[in-house]
């Protein structure tokens, strides 16, 4: 088991400010400056477009709506990030963890996985699609709790996944049609279990099931990079 870091950032954090911050920490990690990190935080409300994001078809934000719109590096289409959303970002040397980007996402989808089973709810996945779904109940389908979009330069990663703790899923279907899915439904673990959550009582639950995927004894530590 190798050690790792882990920043567990106070939020809302700006997506810009996130954003250098995983860059600068690719680098420490690809020249060996730094071990593995993993990153836990909350955004401020933003839509991001991932690389297969066709923004004509996919944004079609309310006029008056205040949000970022940013175009980013990882892979799949356009997702929504506010807080209420608990935000994951491995910075993974996979030269570690086998260079393999579809076991990657498979290895993030099981600590989602893991991470809501500590409080009763049973994710699921399904063939040709990322992230993570409630299983259809109560006279509902197949619904979205969790998304994932992905980087990896010269095998190291950025970004990661989100999860939906307490969050109205709106923003997923009314402002964008989210992962490029028109007729998915997105929900939360509080809207699941019918009862408010908070963030920080995930990020424990969240931090030992990527520790757990990834054999990774995480050690708390400060964010000690200089944004670049």
């Amino acid at each position: 088991m190798a050690r790792a870091h882990l920043l567990d950032l106070p939020g809302p954090t700006p997506y810009g400010e996130a954003f250098a911050l995983q860059r600068a920490l690719a680098e420490e990690v690809r020249a060996g400056t730094r071990p593995d990190t993993v990153i836990l935080l909350e955004h401020q409300p933003v839509v991001t477009l991932g690389r297969r994001t066709d923004e004509a078809a996919e944004v079609h934000l309310p006029e008056g709506v205040d949000v970022d719109v940013v175009e980013t590096n990882r892979g799949g289409k356009s997702t929504y990030h506010g807080p209420g959303q608990l935000v994951c970002y491995p910075i993974l040397d996979l030269n570690r963890h086998g260079r393999d980007l579809k076991r990657y996402v498979r290895n993030l989808e099981r600590a989602i996985v893991q991470t809501i089973a500590a409080f009763g709810l049973e994710g699921t996945t399904y063939e040709g699609l990322t992230g993570v779904w409630m299983r259809p109940a109560r006279g509902l389908g197949p619904r979205k709790v969790a998304s994932i979009g992905v980087h990896a330069s010269r095998w190291v990663t950025m970004h990661g996944f989100a999860l939906n703790v307490d969050l109205d899923p709106a923003p997923f279907t009314e402002w964008i049609t989210a992962c490029g899915l028109e007729d998915a439904a997105f929900t939360s673990m509080a809207a699941e279990l019918g009862q408010p959550m908070t963030v920080a009582a995930v990020r424990p639950a969240a931090a030992a099931a990527i520790a757990d995927v990834f054999r990774l004894e995480l050690v708390a530590t400060p964010r000690d990079v200089t944004l670049v």
